[in-house]
């Protein structure tokens, strides 16, 4: 997807889709791809392989035994699950590490997983809501690699306070993050609903209104999933955040606490 000026003028490149993830898409279109097809592809990345490995294993599924091999992960974990692990991994791997890069992954990881399990109480696809949460902060991560001491400053300064660090990127770079965000998710393929939501999600929840339904219920979830991760209420922030997502509040909790409860647990 062409850059637009504004995004040009930055003169930020976009990392480049990774060869496994473009692959793993090809495989994701086909309905009858087996499974067998799946862990092959993931063994032939060693990161990878290590991250699904590991997510199987970790308290977030509480299994009673280990899990070894690649095969056996991807039986358990299902199609979604994995292709969530192939997009963290990823777009971890699209950036050069550091600590400010660390924090925005962890923070991401978090986000993904919880909206991909509470999207199907909402109506919503599970692996499209997982990759938005993945994917939300993207932009950031470009503006990092980009300015690492001048925007690591922004966010460390702003980062708990949106609309500031909106207007603080726009000032200093020209654009927002949410601009660069969605045009990487764009440029990789990534559906629809996940470049609008990464584009929408920092605009005022008023407007939303015009927006398609099914794109306001995700974004209604990544906010209440984003409040959720910055120690706020739940209740309180689906109170204040369902009508603009065209969602009731109850309905809002109980899509999500389910799985927010599971993963304070694990932290725990």
């Amino acid at each position: 997807m062409p850059l637009p000026a504004a995004l040009r003028r930055l003169d930020a490149d976009l990392p480049a889709c990774p060869r496994t993830l473009v692959q793993m898409l090809a495989l994701l279109e086909r309905e009858d791809a087996p499974l067998g097809e799946m862990a092959g592809l993931i063994e032939s990345d060693l990161a990878l392989a290590a991250a699904v490995v590991r997510t199987v294993n970790s308290a977030m599924f509480g299994l009673l035994r280990r899990v070894e091999t690649v095969g056996e992960a991807v039986r358990y974990l299902g199609t979604r699950e994995v292709a969530a692990i192939t997009y963290e991994t990823a777009l971890r791997a699209a950036f050069t590490p550091s600590p400010a890069m660390d924090a925005l992954w962890q923070q991401a990881s978090r986000s993904g997983l919880l909206m991909g399990r509470s999207a199907r109480a909402l109506g919503l696809d599970g692996l499209h809501a997982h990759t938005a949460g993945l994917f939300a902060h993207s932009g950031q991560a470009v503006l990092l690699a980009h300015a690492p001491q001048r925007y690591g400053a922004l966010l460390a300064g702003l980062g708990h306070d949106r609309a500031a660090l909106i207007a603080a990127e726009t000032e200093a770079f020209g654009v927002s993050h949410a601009s660069y965000g969605s045009a990487l998710c764009a440029a990789w393929g990534l559906a629809n609903d996940v470049v609008h939501f990464v584009r929408e999600r920092v605009r005022p929840t008023d407007a939303w209104a015009g927006l398609d339904p099914r794109l306001r219920r995700l974004l209604g979830l990544g906010a209440v999933v984003d409040a959720l991760l910055q120690e706020e209420d739940l209740e309180a922030a689906a109170e204040q955040l369902a009508p603009a997502g065209g969602c009731q509040r109850d309905e809002l909790i109980d899509a999500v606490q389910p799985s927010w409860t599971r993963l304070q647990a694990a932290l725990a």
